[in-house]
């Protein structure tokens, strides 16, 4: 998976669209798997779990809405249908149920791609922690304040960039040349202060950190979990 950008489900009966946008997905790093039909589809969503899933509404057997009413309580996967034109009526029955967006076919799959990008780019913003609280500190991103026994401390744009990544990111370890890119800086000395200045604001002993620790010869990590 470390080349692909994420895993994406393909349940289509017809398998000139299935190769057809494996093959596109593909070239646009995405991992994909692909089933024939629900029954297929249902299966494999008990073993792996995808990033998304394309789902065409006409197959035999359990259609693609009858799929989303049987899974939608299961899985919290995002779901593109793909429809043919005159399928308003479903479209919007399917849209009701709990899918995510649908394509009408023949499609582009440049149009395709663009809407996977867009539902993931929501699915991974819905997901990151923007409030985090361990033992005595309360760091809160939306309102750019980091709390430490009734004190404030107010956080700048590069600082919350950094915690943003670490909050989502616990017991990862970063080095100097990650934080740079994050921020845009490359001078080591810099980040190092950067780190110092959000010890002073989350630690109760900056000098001996217990969250926000160095990793002698690596980076940092943030410990919260």
């Amino acid at each position: 998976m470390d080349n692909f950008i994420s895993h994406i489900l393909v349940v289509d009966d017809d398998e000139g669209i299935r190769s057809l946008v494996k093959k596109y997905l593909n070239e646009n790093q995405f991992l994909v798997t692909t089933a024939e039909n629900a029954e297929d589809a249902s299966k494999k969503i008990k073993l792996i779990k995808f990033d998304l899933i394309i789902l065409d509404i006409m197959m035999p057997g359990q259609n693609g809405i009858e799929f989303i009413k049987e899974n939608r309580k299961k899985i919290e996967t995002p779901i593109i249908l793909l429809t043919a034109k005159g399928e308003a009526t479903e479209r919007v029955e399917g849209l009701e149920v709990g899918a995510d967006d649908y394509l009408p076919k023949p499609f582009e799959p440049k149009e395709l791609v663009l809407r996977i990008k867009n539902i993931l780019d929501k699915t991974i913003q819905n997901d990151q922690k923007r409030i985090v609280e361990f033992e005595n500190v309360k760091i809160d991103l939306n309102k750019l304040l980091i709390l430490k026994e009734e004190k404030e401390f107010k956080i700048n744009n590069t600082e919350k960039i950094i915690l943003e990544k670490m909050i989502n990111n616990p017991g990862k370890t970063f080095s100097r040349d990650n934080i740079g890119k994050l921020i845009d800086l490359d001078k080591e000395r810099s980040i190092d202060v950067i780190i110092t200045r959000l010890r002073k604001k989350i630690e109760m002993d900056p000098k001996n950190p217990k969250f926000l620790q160095t990793i002698r010869g690596v980076g940092y990590v943030l410990w919260i979990e």
